[in-house]
């Protein structure tokens, strides 16, 4: 790929070719790199920073840089490479500052060859240690004896690449801008070229799957902001998966820094990042697939938790239940309406003066009742905990606060005073900063450099970051206050309860999915906050934390019948399912939206997709376990499974559960029809097994009656499914049903399932589970039992076998070597095997003649 700039060196380490830069400002606007990000820049101003200047409108693109560097800006010099055991390191200096103050000149740069397909560096202060992010990551101290990346040098300035070997494609690329590379103590950027324009994920931020290559703007700093384009979310993930279209291949960048920081996207195609703190430790993983590239980043940051198997059923929630006996009426009527429901919340109008660990004496009174009335029905039960504990009582009534002071935890200010006002755990507050504000003269609160952040300073509507916390100072840690209350609360529930615990937080960072999962906030009840949560749940399958869903029907303002009947569709199949809704919609009380409160035909409606999310549970289960081993994705994009095909690179509107379930949701009033993106081969129809066979990727226009949302499978895959039921704890009971789309060219398919008790801690890392492989071929299915140390293996059934794409109507059909009843649809050419009460902890056969 042309870069617009020379790319310097040779292999690994060793520097042997010369460069002349061209010292003038006429290279293409789309490789202009911003020399002054802040706002006010003009001529004078970006001069004295040694910069070009050019203000002329005639290009229109929105976001070119005025001021920009030149090709000989002064930079960084390397001296080295010198071979290491891990990979290589070098030393970087410089003689002048930079135009931010505390220049640090002498640099340490490190590169591990940690594993063929994943390569680490960090660049930092040479004499002086400085903050770095305290998660877990591999210590690796010998470099893999085989890579798929090289890395090359120049002979001047400061710059690296590294390439992927099989396709000498460069992937990362700092020469595109050597002396844009400043290491300031408060302004540290780097900028690498793009192997191409097709990137995604640099989280938390709504908009497209796809992000714009257009100078686009990613700021991370954790904010309490209902979802809005373009804004400063509830989470930090700064990574990015990237594609190679003309080959199909995938590699992701991972920077982990939890300073403030922002990453730009320019249309060469490249990307800066820029943060104020810390040091740059990157992580470059080559793939080559999307999936491999997700399960390569987790390898650094953590595979993620394996939740509870009941957490995966339907939750209800609300802020302003006001009253334990309101609940009550809630959860009996859902009961009385037979809508699927295995767990109850109360959001933050349960707590006495809205005080954490307390209950409110009055209306909440009987809260142990409706606990207990949940249990009795194996239902489950959580409640909301806000990451503030008042300190306005008097002393000695309120334990958790006067705890809190005797061990010494709390977040205290500049001065060593405790800190108050704090509410949600981006983290957010009631304040800017403190009641007492922030220190007026504190680099930290006010550094040389803003990103533009969401509430236009660092400590808008947060604390002040010049706040004390026990390893360093909010500024340092803001990123990272979500994450450290998982962790916490996941070690302790596990250690109270024995069981798995099933942790829900708004904010997040990398290695959050390890610990719990999260939802993605105060949302809308709006028909594109509807098609924006698709997109959220696509985005953290890539940050690892699979377990994520928005609130069906919206939080914020009043929902309507149609939306919300869609929406449950829709949320029928988030991994994290789960209707919440707010407690005023402007001046007045929110209306009900959990599915009781609708019509009967919407009841009906949004029980078939619910019941249809149980059927399916054990599939789901497998997909959790997967990525609780491997690191896989649960909910994924089209692109994962077809990253040859760019016709699915920007599709956001549909989503695939593994690699062979395709959701296709109505996100339109009005509509009765959808249109889909179907790529090449056969997808069956999830309910009936109608075929649509199509030789290239096609738009297909679909029926969808309010009723309906689309399914289908993809061929060659095998589905674990399970009668359903109102709770996990009954559907568990149920005979199992296993469903084939049989591959149209090769009469093929696969699958397996993955079980176990749902709610012991380390099944998977004891060997306590089944774990069962499917197969079809010659018109032979074979369930075979590849582990089994369950305990309860043996009142696992199989009921029925559902076989779609039989091309004829069988003579016989055997089970084990003995004939069994079955039924043929010839109009799709569906099988289905079923009074089946065959046991599952020993191999299956079944077999039919054409």
């Amino acid at each position: 790929m042309d870069t617009g700039s020379p790319f310097f060196g040779l292999l690994l380490c060793v520097a042997v070719c010369s460069v002349t830069f061209a010292k003038e400002c006429g290279m293409s606007v789309y490789y202009r790199f911003d020399c002054y990000p802040e706002a006010g820049s003009n001529q004078g101003n970006c001069e004295a920073r040694g910069c070009c200047w050019d203000d002329s409108k005639e290009y229109g693109d929105v976001g070119i840089p005025y001021c920009f560097y030149p090709t000989d800006y002064e930079m960084y010099q390397i001296s080295g490479p010198v071979d290491t055991d891990f990979g290589c390191t070098a030393n970087l200096t410089r003689s002048q500052p930079s135009y931010y103050p505390d220049t640090i000149k002498d640099l340490k740069l490190d590169i591990y060859y940690e594993t063929k397909t994943r390569l680490h560096f960090k660049i930092y202060d040479a004499t002086q240690k400085r903050y770095e992010v305290p998660i877990d990551t591999p210590k690796v101290m010998h470099k893999a004896s085989e890579t798929d990346y090289s890395v090359l040098f120049p002979s001047y300035g400061f710059g690296f690449g590294v390439t992927r070997k099989s396709t000498d494609l460069p992937i990362f690329n700092t020469s595109v801008n050597n002396g844009g590379f400043l290491f300031n103590d408060q302004f540290i950027q780097i900028s690498t070229i793009l192997a191409s324009n097709y990137i995604y994920g640099l989280g938390e931020h709504r908009g497209s799957l796809l992000r714009s290559p257009n100078w686009s703007r990613f700021t991370f700093w954790n904010s309490d902001y209902p979802p809005h384009l373009d804004a400063t979310l509830y989470g930090t993930h700064p990574f990015y998966l990237g594609l190679e279209p003309t080959h199909g291949n995938a590699h992701g960048v991972f920077l982990l820094n939890s300073n403030a920081m922002e990453a730009i996207i320019q249309p060469a195609p490249a990307i800066t990042f820029r943060t104020i703190g810390g040091i740059l430790d990157f992580y470059i993983f080559l793939g080559p697939t999307p999936s491999d590239v997700i399960q390569q980043y987790l390898e650094v940051i953590g595979q993620p938790f394996l939740p509870p198997y009941w957490g995966l059923g339907f939750h209800l929630c609300r802020w302003g239940y006001k009253s334990a006996n309101r609940t009550q009426e809630i959860v009996n009527r859902m009961r009385a309406a037979r809508i699927p429901q295995d767990t109850q919340w109360n959001d933050i109008d349960y707590m006495q003066s809205h005080e954490d660990f307390t209950t409110d004496s009055k209306s909440f009174s009987n809260l142990p009742d409706v606990v207990a009335d949940l249990h009795n029905h194996k239902q489950h039960y959580i409640s909301m905990i806000d990451p503030a504990i008042s300190s306005s009582q008097p002393a000695g009534s309120y334990a958790p606060y006067d705890d809190g002071v005797k061990a010494d935890v709390f977040v205290k200010d500049a001065n060593g005073k405790i800190l108050v006002g704090k509410d949600m755990n981006e983290p957010s507050n009631f304040v800017d900063g403190s009641f007492e504000g922030c220190p007026g003269n504190s680099t930290l609160d006010n550094p040389p450099y803003l990103p533009p952040v969401t509430h236009g300073t660092l400590y808008g509507k947060t604390l002040c970051p010049s706040s004390q916390q026990a390893i360093s100072s909010h500024y340092n840690l803001h990123n990272m206050f979500g994450i450290s209350e998982v962790m916490v609360t996941n070690k302790v529930i596990s250690q109270l309860r024995g069981k798995r615990p099933f942790i829900i937080s708004r904010s997040t960072f990398p290695s959050s999915g390890v610990y719990g999962g999260h939802w993605l906030g105060d949302n809308y009840s709006k028909w594109p906050d509807m098609h924006y949560s698709i997109t959220g749940i696509l985005n953290f399958n890539m940050f690892g934390i699979p377990l994520v869903g928005a609130d069906i029907c919206g939080f914020n303002d009043n929902t309507n019948e149609e939306l919300c009947v869609r929406w449950h569709q829709l949320g029928a199949f988030y991994p994290f399912s789960r209707n919440h809704n707010s407690l005023t919609c402007g001046p007045k009380l929110c209306i009900d939206q959990d599915p009781g409160a609708w019509s009967s035909a919407s009841q009906d409606i949004i029980r078939d997709a619910l019941t249809t999310r149980y059927l399916l549970l054990p599939y789901l289960y497998t997909l959790f376990a997967e990525a609780h081993i491997n690191g896989s994705t649960v909910a994924r994009p089209l692109f994962f499974e077809f990253p040859h095909d760019p016709y699915t690179y920007a599709v956001d509107r549909q989503f695939l559960w593994g690699s062979s379930l395709l959701i296709s949701p109505v996100l339109d009033p009005g509509a009765q029809t959808i249109k889909v993106t179907l790529p090449a081969g056969t997808w069956y129809d999830f309910y009936n097994g109608s075929a649509i066979s199509i030789s290239t990727t096609t738009n297909v226009t679909l029926d969808a009656p309010m009723e309906k949302i689309n399914l289908h499978m993809r061929e060659g895959g095998i589905l674990p499914l399970q009668q359903p039921n109102t709770t996990t704890y009954v559907s568990r009971q149920g005979g199992f049903e296993l469903r084939a789309a049989i591959c149209s060219k090769t009469g093929t398919a696969e699958g397996s399932l993955y079980w176990d008790d749902g709610d012991t801690i380390g099944t998977y890392e004891n060997g306590e589970y089944i774990f069962l492989k499917f197969s079809l071929a010659s018109n032979t299915f074979v369930s075979k039992v590849v582990h089994n140390k369950y305990k309860d293996a043996g009142d696992m059934v199989l009921s029925k076998v559902t076989l779609y794409g039989v091309a004829k109507d069988p003579k016989s059909v055997t089970v084990n070597g003995k004939a069994a009843h079955y039924s043929y649809v010839s109009e799709v050419g569906t099988l289905k095997v079923s009074g089946l009460y065959t046991p599952m902890n020993d191999t299956i056969t079944v077999k039919w003649n054409a």
